[in-house]
């Protein structure tokens, strides 16, 4: 990137909560959130950039235990409202759902040409140990970053941090304590912070037409649920759940490549829920790895029961996608055609 980007580049920063943003205050000890308009004496190692940087915070802020489809409505316009004034958008977020909230926004923008970065920290960016700085600087540089035509080089929505960038909804989160929160089983990081920044390039995915603005999508319906099946799970749970009045679509999720108790009682409930209309989505418990339920004759159980595969998507991706689909047409049969798609690189081909 020449210096001459760099001084053009213009990016506004979200803060919606989270760890990253607080301070420990010097006479209570206790954290607080701090001014984020104060952002460059916060990290003066931003200004080195030469970048344009604005900021925004939520108000009230949200801790990521709380954050809901409201919230991502909210950041969704944030965006749309200020597409066309930033060269990229870094989105600070509490870690807890960090996952959940990139993989939502990878549906409700379509067509992006922009980056929309997600990161946050597991310590407070005023604490001396901080993973903050860090994230936050590559998370800035990434979303500046232009290629030799002057496009963005990364438009999706990603999660960066700890030196990894990711695609957001291929992640979840895996620990609470290690600064690689994150990780990424089924694709590799779409870009890596060493002395330099190395992209990934082959799977970072670009727009068929740069000067198309993108489309928004804020009707979201979220009368989804999620069965984690687990030995001794019973009729009355599983009933419920699949077969709830207010339920438009389950997310199961199950063994392996896709396998669930063979058991009598269980598969007449799954039976009764297809045929009440329901969607009902397989994805597997496993931290990697695919549902394929053509394998074994559990699997094949519930396909012959009405249930459709979800390939190797991520339960979060899979939540996002489904209130995306839902939010777009009260025709589940529709839903049922959109759902084995890859939209937005969430499952593989």
């Amino acid at each position: 990137m020449t210096t001459d980007r760099k001084e053009k580049a213009s990016l506004l920063l979200i803060y919606t909560g989270g760890t990253i943003g607080m301070k420990q205050d010097p006479v209570t000890q206790t954290l607080r959130p701090f001014d984020f308009s104060q952002i460059l004496a916060e990290v003066p190692e931003l200004s080195k950039f030469a970048y344009r940087i604005d900021s925004v915070s939520f108000d009230p802020i949200i801790d990521s235990s709380d954050i809901d489809p409201e919230a991502w409505k909210q950041l969704v316009s944030h965006i749309e409202a200020r597409y066309d004034d930033y060269d990229g958008f870094v989105i600070l977020h509490g870690t807890d759902t960090m996952a959940y909230s990139a993989s939502a926004l990878s549906f409700m923008i379509e067509g992006l040409t922009k980056p929309v970065v997600f990161t946050g920290s597991q310590l407070p960016i005023g604490m001396p140990r901080t993973d903050g700085k860090e994230n936050l600087i590559s998370a800035v540089e990434i979303a500046a970053d232009k290629d030799g035509c002057g496009h963005a080089r990364v438009p999706e929505v990603c999660i960066c941090f700890d030196n990894h960038l990711y695609r957001g909804n291929r992640t979840n989160k895996m620990s609470a304590e290690e600064f690689k929160a994150f990780r990424s089983p089924n694709l590799p990081p779409l870009a890596e912070a060493g002395i330099s920044i190395r992209y990934n390039d082959a799977l970072i995915i670009k727009p068929s037409d740069w000067n198309v603005k993108p489309k928004f999508h804020k009707d979201l319906d979220t009368r989804v649920s999620i069965l984690k099946i687990h030995p001794g799970i019973t009729r009355q749970v599983v009933r419920n759940i699949l077969c709830g009045e207010e339920t438009r679509a389950v997310i199961i999720e199950t063994y392996g490549s896709g396998n669930a108790p063979s058991a009598g009682w269980f598969l007449e409930i799954v039976r009764e829920a297809a045929s009440m209309g329901k969607i009902l989505l397989n994805v597997t418990q496993c931290l990697s790895g695919a549902v394929d339920m053509g394998i074994y004759a559990n699997g094949k159980a519930l396909m012959d029961c009405g249930v459709t595969g979800g390939s190797d998507i991520t339960t979060e991706a899979a939540l996002g996608k489904l209130f995306y689909l839902l939010g777009k047409t009260a025709e589940n049969d529709k839903v049922m055609s959109e759902i084995i798609k890859n939209l937005r690189g969430e499952i593989s081909i």
